[in-house]
This record gives structure tokens, C-alpha cells and sequence, in this order.
């Protein structure tokens, strides 16, 4: 009786102060009601890793976070490294990634830490990660964002990868000072944090991997005296279980121990069918404990939207994704710019270039820092759209504005699910390799490359394959005659294509040999009639063989002779669009006039003003070159180009890279 009078009082202290806990089976807040975490891993923040800071990962010597900051310290020294890591840090994350994760929608972050964060081998130091994740709470605050915590890093190393700052071997499961070291860490962690209802949990080990030689007996033990540490100081939070081999094998974890205890699996490649988690639901069924999946992302966005939202979703399963942000990579929404000072570093450490000085070193850290502010970052709509946009998987989307008469760019294809928006035959990771050849720009099966800014086009449509097709929805039109000009390259006559412009077949066109994969030459399809409202134009390839550079929408009839709405003028589709260094639009005047133009970036902040200009009724080309009123370079970003007259007004959305 005494026994169940106990129980009784933790599940009052447990389930009665507003904290997200396990219930019935299910993960819920503080109010009982069911809880889908659906949030993003703060990847690279307080554990640096070398893939995700370029091509750091394929030096040898340069993959986990103690090599990483060895070769920093050797470059500029201990006292200029630490404050180097104080800004990274600071740049990396803040309150403004918060908001917008929050404003995306998502409800937590999932935090890896190391360890030595939360630990100091002298009373006279104070552990940084107190302090960090206190600041960390004060932001998440306004948006009710709870935060799971993560050992990513733990004594010993829980894997023999760089990922666990390990030096080859896991010596978290082979040393006893290591398994204690790692309970008392979690057992100081859970005290101080055993009040704290925006923390919804502890995340234990992150992807274990058991050495020769360990039993599962001992794996689950570990596991065990971590919960009992913390149960000592904090009956409020999960923990959250991983399986070994990275998070993905159970095998004697089961049955749980702990009435507040969720198993966490991790989902990387591979196929996106119910029978790859098959085993996890299976499991949860029996034992009535939830999962959460805790880590899975680097592929292509149809295999995020399969995943995350068709797959786990479906079956009521919460999920992280990993990461928010990465330095020169596609895969998330957020990427740094690799500034060439910092490329000078790349270069060195990997063989390549010459030692820098230690100032010049400083200064390219700092530009590197710079470039990790979100608002320096460039941002892929497409990843987002897969997590958050209930139509993903039903509609295909424009990328961007496009017009008729005006350019497209051939790697602007709509955003939306394969099948939906494009066909790629290999469309995402299925754990055998590479999905994209290209590897740039855009986060779909389709092969897009660096074109080396030619024609004003940064990039192109590569490595085409028969069935493969590219949509484009059109929402601003302007009816006329057109010819339709399609960019192309080829070294042999042997490709083939058609085009649809709202389901109706154009024409039928042979690719001309253009003596070069990057030697554009167009292709016609002639006087096409465009009616009024949105069109969908297709490219299916019948042959592959070529790339696709461009599609451009050609009047034939001049500016005075078509028929217009009184008062209104036209403003074309930003070229090219990303843009570095200068961007053009197309402005066709019906009445003379006063116009006003100016540049406008996210938060609605003037950025460039040229005023009340006098325009004549005709064609006028306008430009801007990425400076401020004040002659200073705009950062990467989203823009906006405004021109008000004559009652109207217009805009186009403008990306600057840097």
C-alpha cells in the first residue's frame, strides 16, 4: 500500500506542474493534451562538425570538435581562439533563429552538447552550458519552444566516429570513469533544470555504438544508472533512449524502466516505406511507451515530405530534424556563404594554399562568422515547404515570380513533390550513393549546377535522363504572340524534348549539337498565342543528353500595338535572380509619368532610394548592384524591387548571394 501511495505522489509531481511528459503511452504538455514534437536540431552549434562547415569533413585530421579547434588555436592562438568560438557561437545561434523556427511553425530544438560544456575539472571554473542554455530559454520563451537536451558528446565517446569527439575508439562503454563521469554530468544537469517546464526532456546518448566485447546487459545498465541519477534530483522530464548502432537497434532495451521514458530512433537514407519503422511501432505497441524520432535529414525534400510528414506523422510520431542551418550545403533551410577569406583557410588546411598570417587568419574567422548570421545565410523555401506546407505532397508551387514576356531560369522549376512539380530518376538518398549530381542551388533530385554565371544564369539543369520533366507555373501573364526560346547545350544531336504550356503539346524539338555542355544555344518553338491567367509550362525530356539553361517568353508584337489595361505598366522577372553582383528588370511604360523606385529587403527596411524619377512611355531597363543608400554591399538575402506609379504598384522578389 505504502508503494502505491509513492506512486501515486510522483505521478501528482510528474504530471501536476506543467511539464511535457509521457501519458497513456503518448507524449503530452503540461495540460495532459497530446504532444507531436516536431522541431529542429541545433547541429553544429556547441558541437562543431567538420561536414557541416563546408569541406572540412574530407580533411583528414579535421572532422570532430577537438580537431577542429586545435587547428583554429594553431592559427591564432588560445586567447583569440576562444573569443573566435564565443562568436561563432553567438553567430551560429540567436535569438533571431529562434523566431523564425518558431514563426516556420515548429514547437522544440534539440540541443548537442559535449560534455566538457556541463563539466570543469576546477571549483574555480564555471561550466559554459548553463549559461548558454539559459540564454537559450529566455529566447524560446515568448514562443513557448521547449528544448530537448542532448549528449552528443560524452566521456569517453559513446562511438568511435568524429561525431562523439571519439579518437577511434568508444571508450564511454570500456572505462568506469567514464560511465560515472557521465552519470554525475546528467544527474547536475537534470538538478539544475528539474523546474524548468520549457526543457521536455533529456536525450541520454546520442547514437550509441557498442564495442566489441560490451553486452547489451551492460548497454542497458548504463542507460538504467543515468535514469536513476537523475530520478534522484528531477521526476519532471523524459529521458529519452537511443538504440545502439546510431540510434537505430533496441535490441536490450526493452521492457523500459522508467514510466516517463520515450525511445528515440534515428531515420538517415533509405526507403520511405512503414516497413523501415515497422519495428519501432511494433515495439511501442507492445510496451505502451512513444517514440520520437530523434535525427534525420540530409536528402533530397520529396524524401523529407515521405518521411516526416507522410511516414511518421501518419503514425502519430514526433520528429527533429537535423539541422537548421549548415555552411555551403542544400540540405537544409539555412545556408552560410563560404567567404573566399575563409576558402583561403579551407585551402591551407587541406594542402592547397599557402600558410596565412595570423591577422589575416583572425579577419577570415570573422567574415566566416559573419556570413553564419541567418540574416547572411541563404534560405532554401523548398526544405521548408516539405516540412510545413500541407500542399506539398498535392500542388506545385512557383519558385518565384515569373512572368510572360520574360526569362525563366531553368532551375526555378516549381516547388512541390516528385511527380508533382518535377520527375527525377533518382530523386533522393536510398542509401546507395549520391542523388544529385549536380549539388547546388536547389535540394530536389534535379541536377543543378554551376554554370558559371553565363548569359547572367548562375546555374542549369544538367545530367538530363528520358522521363524525366520540369513545370513552371506562371501567375503574371500578359496575353500575346510569343515565341518561346529555349536555352540549351549539348555535345551531340541525340536529345529530344517536348513542351506543354497547360497541358497542351507545343512542339516536339531535336537538340542541335552545340559543340559543349555550357556552349547555349536557342531553340524555338514559334508563335505560340497565350491567353490571359496562370499557366503551367512543362518540359518532358523524350532523349536525354543536353542541359537547360533558360526559357525565355519573346513578344513579336511591339509594345504600342498590344492591347493593355489603361494606366498599367509591366515589370519583368528579375535577371538573373539569384544575382551577384548586379540584378536587371524589365520596366514597359504605357503613360509617361513620375515613378518611384525603390529597394526594400524582409523586414520592410528601405534599403535603396532613387525617388520620384520621370519615365518616358516605353521600355526601360533597371538595375541595381547590391549597394546601400550609402554605397555600402547588402549581405545575402531576400529583397524586394517596388516601383509605384500612376495608382499602381508592383514588386519583385530579389536573391542576393555574396
Amino acid at each position: 500500500m505504502r508503494l502505491i501511495f509513492y506512486s501515486l505522489f510522483l505521478y501528482g509531481i510528474i504530471f501536476g506542474q506543467g511539464f511535457v511528459h509521457v501519458e497513456d503511452g503518448e507524449i503530452v504538455d503540461g495540460n495532459g493534451e497530446p504532444l507531436l514534437l516536431r522541431g529542429f536540431g541545433l547541429g553544429g552549434w556547441l558541437v562543431p562538425e567538420g561536414y557541416m562547415l563546408h569541406n572540412l569533413g574530407w580533411i583528414e585530421g579535421f572532422e570532430s570538435p577537438t580537431q577542429i579547434e586545435g587547428h583554429i588555436e594553431a592559427l591564432i592562438g588560445e586567447e583569440l581562439a576562444e573569443q573566435f568560438w564565443i562568436d561563432y557561437r553567438n553567430s551560429y545561434v540567436s535569438q533571431a533563429d529562434i523566431d523564425q523556427i518558431a514563426e516556420w511553425g515548429f514547437n522544440h530544438v534539440r540541443i548537442p552538447f559535449h560534455y566538457k560544456q556541463f563539466y570543469s575539472e576546477s571549483d574555480s571554473e564555471s561550466p559554459i552550458g548553463y549559461a548558454i542554455i539559459d540564454t537559450l530559454i529566455n529566447w524560446c520563451q515568448p514562443h513557448n519552444m521547449y528544448i530537448i537536451l542532448d549528449m552528443h558528446c560524452a566521456p569517453g565517446a559513446q562511438n568511435g566516429g568524429p561525431i562523439s569527439d571519439s579518437d577511434g575508439t568508444a571508450r564511454l562503454w570500456l572505462e568506469e570513469e567514464n560511465k560515472e563521469l557521465t552519470i554525475q554530468i546528467w544527474r547536475e544537469i537534470a538538478e539544475y533544470y528539474s523546474d524548468e517546464t520549457l526543457i521536455a526532456g533529456y536525450d541520454l546518448i546520442n547514437e550509441p555504438v557498442l564495442p566489441s566485447g560490451v553486452s547489451l546487459e551492460e548497454f542497458r545498465q548504463l542507460y538504467i544508472d543515468i535514469t536513476d541519477a537523475v530520478r534522484e534530483v528531477d521526476t519532471n522530464h523524459i529521458v529519452y533512449i537511443e538504440g545502439n548502432w546510431y540510434g537505430t537497434d533496441f535490441s536490450g532495451l526493452t521492457p523500459p524502466w522508467d514510466e516517463n521514458m520515450s525511445y528515440s530512433f534515428h531515420k538517415y537514407w533509405g526507403e520511405t516505406s512503414l516497413a523501415t519503422i515497422q519495428s519501432y511501432i511494433s515495439m511501442s505497441n507492445q510496451y505502451s511507451i512513444p517514440l520520437w524520432m530523434g535525427e534525420s535529414g540530409e536528402n533530397s525534400n520529396s524524401w523529407y515530405y515521405e518521411v516526416f510528414v507522410e511516414l511518421l506523422e501518419a503514425n502519430n510520431i514526433g520528429w527533429n530534424f537535423w539541422t537548421h542551418k549548415k555552411v555551403e550545403k542544400i540540405s537544409s533551410p539555412y545556408s552560410a556563404v563560404v567567404t573566399p577569406q575563409y576558402q583561403a583557410l579551407i585551402n591551407y588546411w587541406s594542402g592547397s594554399g599557402a600558410e596565412p598570417s595570423e591577422t589575416y587568419a583572425q579577419a577570415a574567422l570573422l567574415t566566416f562568422t559573419n556570413s553564419l548570421k541567418i540574416e547572411n545565410c541563404i534560405f532554401q523555401p523548398g526544405v521548408i515547404a516539405s516540412l510545413t506546407d500541407p500542399e506539398y505532397g498535392e500542388v506545385s508551387k512557383p519558385y518565384s515570380n515569373h512572368t510572360i514576356p520574360g526569362v525563366i531560369p531553368a532551375v526555378e522549376y516549381d516547388i512541390g513533390a516528385w511527380g508533382i512539380s518535377y520527375t527525377d530518376s533518382d530523386y533522393y538518398n536510398n542509401g546507395d550513393g549520391n542523388y544529385n549530381d549536380g549539388w547546388t542551388f536547389r535540394n530536389d533530385g534535379v541536377d543543378v549546377e554551376s554554370n558559371g554565371d553565363q548569359n547572367g544564369m548562375p546555374y542549369n539543369v544538367g545530367w538530363t535522363e528520358a522521363g524525366e520533366w520540369l513545370g513552371y507555373t506562371i501567375e503574371d501573364v500578359t496575353p500575346g504572340t510569343y515565341d518561346i526560346n529555349i536555352s540549351i547545350a549539348s555535345t551531340s544531336s541525340n536529345g529530344m524534348f517536348f513542351a506543354q504550356l497547360n497541358g497542351e503539346n507545343l512542339s516536339v524539338i531535336q537538340v542541335p549539337n552545340t559543340g559543349g555542355w555550357y556552349n547555349w544555344q536557342n531553340v524555338t518553338i514559334p508563335s505560340v498565342d497565350v491567353s490571359d491567367g496562370s499557366k503551367f509550362f512543362k518540359i518532358q525530356i523524350v532523349q536525354a543528353g543536353f542541359n537547360i539553361e533558360s526559357i525565355e517568353f519573346e513578344s513579336l508584337m511591339k509594345i504600342e500595338d498590344q492591347k493593355t489595361i489603361p494606366n498599367d505598366f509591366v515589370l519583368g522577372a528579375p535577371f538573373p535572380n539569384p544575382f551577384n553582383p548586379s540584378v536587371s528588370i524589365e520596366l514597359v511604360l504605357e503613360l509617361s509619368g513620375n515613378y518611384d523606385l525603390a529597394i526594400y529587403n524582409l523586414k520592410g527596411e528601405r534599403i535603396k532610394n532613387w525617388g520620384s524619377v520621370q519615365l518616358d512611355a516605353r521600355k526601360h531597363m533597371l538595375s541595381w548592384n547590391g549597394m546601400d543608400e550609402y554605397g555600402n554591399s547588402s549581405p545575402s538575402g531576400v529583397y524586394f524591387f517596388t516601383v509605384e506609379g500612376n495608382k499602381k504598384s508592383k514588386h519583385r522578389k530579389l536573391l542576393l548571394i555574396r
